[in-house]
C-alpha cells in the first residue's frame, strides 16, 4: 500500500493555509469530518503510530486546530480551501477556536470529493 504523507498542523502566519474566508470574515470549518479524516476509526490516513497524538498534542498546546488534510494545498482539489477539521473541531475547545466562534464565527463548508 502507498503511503501517503502525513498531515501538518497549520503555522501561525502561513498565508497559504489560511482558513479565514476573506468575502464573509468568518473562517472554515468543515461541515462533517472528511472520509479519510485522521479521527476516523481504522487509521485511513496510515499514520505512523504515535503521529496522530502528536499533531493533538502540537495543536492543543499551541491553542490553536488542524487543518484538514484533504484541503492543505498539496492534496486538495483545485476549488478547496483550507478549512478547519471536523473532527478535531468537535473533540476540542482550544482557545482559537473559543475565540473565532465568539468573535466571528465559523463558515461550514462540505469537505472536498
Amino acid at each position: 500500500m502507498e503511503r501517503v504523507p502525513e498531515p501538518d498542523v497549520e503555522r501561525d502566519g502561513d498565508a497559504d493555509i489560511s482558513v479565514g474566508d476573506p468575502v464573509l470574515g468568518k473562517s472554515r470549518l468543515l461541515s462533517q469530518q472528511c472520509d479519510t479524516c485522521i479521527f476516523a476509526p481504522g487509521n485511513r490516513m496510515h499514520l505512523s503510530p504515535g503521529r496522530l497524538r502528536d499533531l493533538v498534542t502540537e495543536a492543543r498546546q499551541r491553542e490553536s486546530f488542524i487543518v484538514c488534510h484533504d484541503t492543505l494545498p498539496h492534496y486538495r482539489q483545485p476549488e478547496a480551501k483550507p478549512a478547519i477539521c471536523r473532527g478535531f473541531a468537535d473533540r476540542y475547545r482550544t482557545q482559537a477556536l473559543q475565540l473565532i466562534e465568539r468573535l466571528f464565527g465559523f463558515v461550514e463548508v462540505d469537505p472536498p470529493h
